[in-house]
């Protein structure tokens, strides 16, 4: 009798173990993060997720790169705990009541090609511009040549490739170009899903990448850290200094030294001015975008994951050619982590 109470006093033990197994697992499930957007500020948010993970012990962030402006949808849709923008919440026409965005990560949009035996590329901005605009359409044309005495030149037609989805690349690249082409801005204008008049689309960083590898006479602007994994080359822009510059990390954090954060955290870092000698000019912040009451009420989880980007986590960022956060940025930042809950 007593062998058999305690067969069954073991046997409620264990079904109690494997409910309470079974409510951590759930527990531990519904508390993991989950954020979306931006495939530009997607390799760093990997190594912020698996670091904090790893040094916190809780479920590992997830994160779709499916765009900012897809990002943007589902953090104003309640769909994830945060959103990831390249473009500021002014240039999203998404509405997102209550929303505000906290800007973690600094790096810059490069402009790659694929034109054989051309190792480097010289531009400017207008002439950028034209190419986009579909009035400079073949690579051996004086106004590219003239920039890159030297290098020869085939007669081979330009195709500018673009992004097909809503994109903060293509925000950042066409502020850029709205700042440096009246025309541009006229006919184009900054936009995160601009109306190109030429060119094929690719679908996020990725895509832009595969597109101009497969596109022989391509120019395609990509994130940095991708022409970085791909080992594709990145064109020297000329800024307003005179200079030609390219998107390594002390001519992205020149370009951040004259930016001001302003008080709903935007900045604007491209075209900078002249006193910002070596900036490589189309640099950019990289926004997340929150709820102040998380919608998938995962507040804590979230404050703790956002502090950490912002601190030990950008210590990740030049490897990927992502530049620290500059110190007046990130205080900032930290004051506006607190309204998370």
């Amino acid at each position: 009798m007593l062998t058999k109470r305690l067969a069954t006093f073991a046997g409620a033990l264990a079904l109690a173990g494997a409910l309470i197994a079974s409510a951590s697992t759930a527990a531990a499930a519904a508390a993991a993060l989950s954020g979306a957007g931006s495939t530009l500020v997607a390799p760093i948010e990997a190594e912020w997720a698996a670091a904090w993970a790893q040094s916190t012990g809780n479920p590992q962030p997830t994160y779709q790169p499916v765009g900012s402006g897809a990002g943007l949808k589902d953090i104003a849709a309640g769909l994830v705990d945060f959103g990831g923008s390249d473009a500021p919440l002014s240039a999203s026409t998404t509405p997102c009541n209550g929303c505000f965005q906290i800007p973690w990560a600094l790096t810059a949009t490069g402009v790659s090609w694929n034109v054989p035996g051309i190792r480097h590329l010289r531009l400017t901005g207008p002439v950028l511009a034209r190419i986009y605009l579909g009035q400079i359409t073949n690579w051996d044309n004086p106004a590219i040549t003239r920039l890159n005495r030297g290098e020869r030149f085939p007669n081979l037609t330009i195709t500018p490739i673009h992004r097909a989805d809503g994109s903060g690349d293509s925000y950042a690249f066409t502020d850029y170009l709205s700042d440096v082409s009246p025309q541009f801005k006229r006919q184009v204008g900054r936009a995160t899903k601009p109306a190109f008049p030429t060119g094929p689309g690719g679908q996020g960083n990725g895509g832009m990448v595969t597109v101009l590898q497969q596109t022989r006479g391509g120019i395609a602007y990509i994130a940095v850290s991708y022409l970085i994994a791909h080992r594709l080359p990145a064109a020297a822009i000329q800024n307003q200094a005179g200079n030609f510059e390219v998107p390594n990390l002390r001519n992205i954090a020149n370009a951040a030294s004259v930016g001001h954060e302003a008080a709903n955290g935007e900045i604007h870092i491209v075209d900078p001015p002249r006193r910002a000698r070596i900036a490589y000019p189309i640099s950019t912040f990289t926004y997340c975008i929150l709820q102040p009451t998380d919608p998938l009420g995962n507040g804590a989880l979230l404050r703790s994951f956002v502090r950490y980007a912002l601190g030990p986590g950008q210590a990740f960022g030049p490897a990927l050619d992502f530049v620290p956060l500059p110190a007046n940025i990130r205080a900032a930042d930290e004051r506006a982590a607190d309204r998370i809950h």
